[in-house]
């Protein structure tokens, strides 16, 4: 919604595979019964390209019309492989966006990252990620992360995947700003969230 407001035409969002389900069915829209179609495979032909996917990999895109009339395309990335492999990937379909569109000021496509705690601090391509976001000709403009604290990454505790007390932390090698927010307290979340935008755009 502020986005936008604020001139964002487009938001590309990627994440891996916890959470996936619900982003898509509750913010992108996908209807109930394709989804469970999917996963009963009774959606595809037999030789349709996608059949044998893992169903928690698939995107899948959508307009959507803002409370102020504005219309914004959402894509959520086909997660290539695993974890924290999209963010590159969702990285570079942004910059050619920008680039087929001439949004030269970098504002009309948002790039939104969605991580569990233990994959961004853990996935060493968070940080190569994150490096190559300050190199002039792979910039996007700056990309919203949303690190959902899981406090068990898999099998792993916080104590056990690093030696930092917040996950965002890998984040200050290029200070990016960090809001820390309690996702008990849904009205701080959008104002968190509503922060994020504003100062990304």
């Amino acid at each position: 919604e502020d986005g936008a407001d604020l001139g964002a035409e487009e938001m590309v969002f990627g994440m891996a595979h916890r959470g996936r389900l619900n982003v898509l069915v509750n913010t992108f829209g996908k209807p109930y019964e394709v989804m469970l179609s999917e996963f009963e495979g009774t959606i595809y032909a037999a030789n349709e390209e996608g059949d044998g996917d893992v169903k928690y990999h698939m995107g899948y895109y959508k307009d959507r019309i803002t409370n102020s009339g504005k219309r914004v395309h959402l894509a959520l990335s086909f997660n290539p492989s695993h974890l924290e492999l999209v963010n590159p990937v969702v990285e570079g379909i942004v910059r050619a966006k920008q680039y087929y569109l001439g949004d030269t000021d970098r504002s009309r496509v948002v790039p939104i990252l969605i991580h569990g705690d233990a994959a961004f601090a853990g996935q060493g391509i968070v940080q190569e990620t994150l490096a190559l976001s300050e190199m002039p000709y792979w910039r996007t403009g700056g990309t919203i992360h949303v690190i959902v604290n899981n406090q068990i990454g898999f099998t792993t505790m916080p104590k056990q995947g690093r030696f930092t007390q917040y996950p965002s932390d890998v984040a200050k090698m290029i200070e990016a700003p960090v809001f820390h927010v309690n996702g008990d307290d849904p009205e701080a979340v959008v104002h968190a969230a509503r922060l994020a935008i504003a100062f990304r755009q």
